[in-house]
């Protein structure tokens, strides 16, 4: 059975940062993509923030650019989100993503995804 575990999120003030932690669990869980999505207060879906896939690529909200870092261990089944200047529009509960697939030429197939429980994050003065 596969788990996934965020860790790190909490209340930061605008401009401060925060580093999320997902750690999956499995012992034949092999994802291809890992990942980050949140779900504001408002929101009625969850929303990509930032993605990396088995080879390296990775793809970033336009909101996350030049402010937020994916990374992530495959030999811990593990990825993190360094964020940096927050703002209150970022306050939200993030997501982990861990999903299998194959890469194919420009590409990959995607396979099953697992989704973490969440973690919030609320930034505020």
């Amino acid at each position: 059975q596969v788990h996934l575990v965020e860790s790190g999120g909490g209340l930061v003030q605008p401009g401060g940062s925060l580093r999320l932690s997902c750690a999956a669990s499995g012992d034949s869980f092999d994802p291809y993509v890992m990942g980050w999505f949140r779900q504001t207060p408002s929101g009625s879906r969850r929303e990509l923030v930032a993605t990396m896939g088995g080879d390296g690529t990775t793809n970033y909200a336009d909101t996350a650019k030049g402010r937020f870092t994916i990374s992530r261990d495959n030999s811990k089944k593990a990825v993190y989100l360094q964020m940096d200047s927050l703002t209150p529009e970022d306050t939200a509960t993030y997501y982990c993503l861990g999903q299998t697939g194959r890469p194919v030429d420009g590409g990959y197939i995607p396979g099953t995804a697992y989704w973490g429980q969440g973690t919030q994050v609320t930034v505020s003065s």
